[in-house]
């Protein structure tokens, strides 16, 4: 992607985020972030109508504008809440990888989170053609052990934990990445079976593990 491309996706996604804040006046952009000849340019491609002091996205403008959004916001929740990186740093990162996640990992990361609509700050995350086709799901194809249902089976796919002696612990009950386990039950500890042990979990540690559902 060349700086121009770049700042076009910028200045796109910033008409969208003005947009859902009911404003399209062209006086809502900080000229120092988005210049003139960025909406002369993005004006040129037909990415943008401009008239009477207002920008608005035209069909293509959208559909790019739309990409970058969905791939911020999933990057926004990816890294607060599974990484738990802290927000301002997040916040950097998401602004990074918006410019660079192809659509297929980006419908990956989207499946991963279970095709949430909403980003940390409550925004909406606009669908992807995976939202649609797992539309009737109820269940997110990947889940915190803490929040999984009672029932709920399948293979734990990342261990995120606070301490490190918490994934040494974890190891020595058999419990790592690749491991199928059951959930059987959540109160007053969490407790699962691996292979023929049951262990009892700290609520606290189920929260940093995420399962793979693959039976409730």
């Amino acid at each position: 992607m060349t700086m121009e491309e770049r700042h076009l996706e910028e200045l796109l996604e910033k008409l969208w985020v003005l947009r859902e804040a009911g404003t399209f006046e062209e006086s809502a952009l900080d000229p120092r972030e988005f210049p003139e000849s960025w909406l002369a340019e993005a004006e040129a491609r037909s990415l943008i109508r401009r008239q009477g002091g207002r920008a608005e996205l035209t069909d293509s403008g959208e559909a790019i504008a739309e990409g970058v959004v969905r791939r911020h916001r999933l990057a926004e929740l990816l890294f607060s809440q599974v990484l738990e990186v802290p927000e301002s740093d997040g916040e950097a990162q998401a602004c990074e990888f918006e410019h660079v996640l192809s659509p297929a990992v980006t419908d990956r990361i989207c499946a991963f989170l279970g095709h949430p609509v909403a980003c940390p700050h409550g925004k909406p995350i606009p669908p992807g053609k995976c939202c649609r086709d797992f539309r009737s799901r109820v269940q997110p194809l990947v889940s915190r052990l803490s929040r999984a249902p009672v029932g709920a089976e399948g293979v734990v796919v990342m261990i995120s934990p606070k301490y490190h002696s918490r994934l040494d612990r974890l190891q020595s009950l058999g419990i790592t990445p690749g491991v199928r386990l059951r959930l059987h039950q959540k109160k007053p500890a969490v407790v699962v079976q691996v292979d023929e042990t049951t262990v009892a979990l700290d609520p606290t540690i189920a929260e940093e593990i995420f399962l793979r559902i693959e039976q409730l």
